[in-house]
């Protein structure tokens, strides 16, 4: 018989209804491209691999109001207006309210421009035909997902990938930091993999969570790629002839350690190395709602403990919530001062870098502090948690760490994007990331201190 003393062996899992749907999302010929300062070209000349979409939608029950999960390989948005285009016209078309969506980036640095800003620039005048293009494929998606929906199972594990690294290198010639691989510093290389399935145990589609820039193809890049996400997902999908849902994680200063270059098969090989990673992992997973459980000590040369499979019940709970965090900003020039700034710079790359301030200072506002939402689903005994901003690896630590008891999927670059969330202690060093995000000192803490706060409530069932 179980003992009761010992631990039972479960992945945290999800019982209820789900459906998956993809969409090419590759942009027209031509479109312009140019997503970094070094960068000598602005349009592209082709395309690498597809730019994707998928879609999951998760219910409790036939009647239950969704929760939706969108991934697109696209970059950043620059401008919060063209986000809002995009994810309100998917929420108006369903009558959706913000709580059921959440539209992810995967962050690739070679895919289209999405800032209906850049319109006069080569290239630039595709650019809003294709946000509508990204419009009607999320809400095509949502559609062909909600009538695919049937009973299945959400089930998490949790492995490794060395991939990522930590890009925060001080310069040997001057008191700053670069943005570039540190072998001396530790890197989170924490993935998180959900396997859906359906009552006759096939997979339906694959979750993954892992937290890695994807700047491997840089300025001497030509085609629109959706760099190593491209190969990962071919990877798992062609083991799982199902799609493959990727969710970028807490990768504020994590990256791969050869990046910024032209070569295709390096960012195919980045791929390939998760895409093994996540498929260890999905083997290692044991079926829909079983466990491993003590079950006796057989007496041999030594005295074996034995575990056997077990059934058990799935998690049935499902909620949503938005939490606002109130973050204080720097010192930052005001939205007057920034146009006039941009308007008579003639350095190319100093325009981007002020292009740049220019739109995040028109996102936060011209006050002292801002609230930014997070997202927080419960989905049985594991939380998605997403924010708009690209936080340092701390996020997703602090918050595993402080709510070991569930699965946890931390993701950046959700509904929005706006700046940099670096740790306290790098605000006094020359860093990119710190000159870059509008939030003062303390903020990356304050986010983690009420997202932990409001997930161990969710977790409770003390929050509605």
């Amino acid at each position: 018989m179980y003992n009761q003393e010992y631990a039972d062996l479960k992945n945290s899992s999800f019982n209820g209804f789900i459906g998956v749907a993809s969409a090419d999302i590759t942009p027209p010929e031509g479109i312009y491209s140019r997503n970094w300062g070094a960068s000598e070209y602005d349009v592209s000349e082709g395309v690498h691999r597809p730019i994707e979409l998928t879609c999951l939608i998760f219910k409790s029950s036939p009647s239950e109001k969704p929760l939706v999960l969108i991934s697109a390989d696209l970059g950043w948005w620059k401008s919060s207006k063209d986000e809002l285009f995009v994810r309100e016209g998917i929420l108006r078309h369903f009558s959706f309210e913000p709580s059921q969506l959440m539209f992810c980036l995967t962050h690739t640095h070679a895919s289209a421009g999405i800032c209906s800003e850049d319109i006069t620039r080569p290239g630039g005048h595709l650019i809003p035909g294709y946000l509508d293009q990204i419009r009607k494929a999320g809400i095509d998606a949502v559609e062909s997902a909600l009538s695919s929906i049937s009973p299945a199972n959400l089930t998490w594990s949790y492995g490794k990938c060395d991939l990522a690294t930590n890009r925060d290198l001080p310069d040997r010639n001057k008191d700053r930091e670069l943005v570039g691989f540190n072998h001396g510093r530790e890197a989170d290389d924490t993935l998180l993999v959900g396997r859906i399935t359906n009552k006759e145990q096939q997979i339906l589609a694959t979750i993954v969570n892992y937290a890695c820039h994807p700047t491997t193809l840089a300025w001497d890049n030509r085609l629109i790629s959706p760099d190593y996400i491209g190969a990962m997902r071919e990877t798992v999908e062609s083991h799982t002839f199902a799609p493959c849902l990727f969710l970028q994680g807490a990768s504020g200063e994590l990256a791969p350690a050869e990046q910024y270059v032209g070569d295709y098969e390096v960012a195919d090989k980045h791929g390939r190395q998760l895409g093994y990673a996540v498929m260890s992992v999905l083997e290692g997973m044991l079926p829909p709602d079983v466990m491993l459980a003590y079950q006796e000590v057989k007496e041999s040369g030594a005295p074996l403990a034995i575990w056997g499979r077990t059934p058990y019940d799935s998690d049935v709970e499902f909620c949503s919530q938005i939490v606002e965090v109130t973050l204080p900003l720097k010192p930052l020039p005001s939205l007057a001062e920034l146009r006039h700034e941009w308007q008579v710079c003639t350095d190319r790359v100093l325009k981007e870098r002020l292009l740049r301030k220019r739109l995040i200072r028109e996102a936060v506002g011209d006050g002292e502090v801002v609230k930014i939402p997070v997202w927080i689903w419960r989905l049985g005994n594991s939380l998605l948690i997403g924010q708009s901003n690209e936080a340092y690896s701390n996020f997703q630590l602090e918050l595993r760490k402080e709510l070991s008891s569930y699965a946890i999927g931390v993701m950046n670059i959700v509904n929005g994007s706006v700046g940099y969330l670096p740790p306290r202690n790098l605000y006094d060093a020359d860093i990119y990331s710190v000159w870059q995000t509008p939030y003062a000192a303390g903020s990356l803490e304050l986010l983690i201190n009420t997202t932990v706060r409001t997930s161990k409530k969710i977790m409770k069932g003390t929050i509605l």
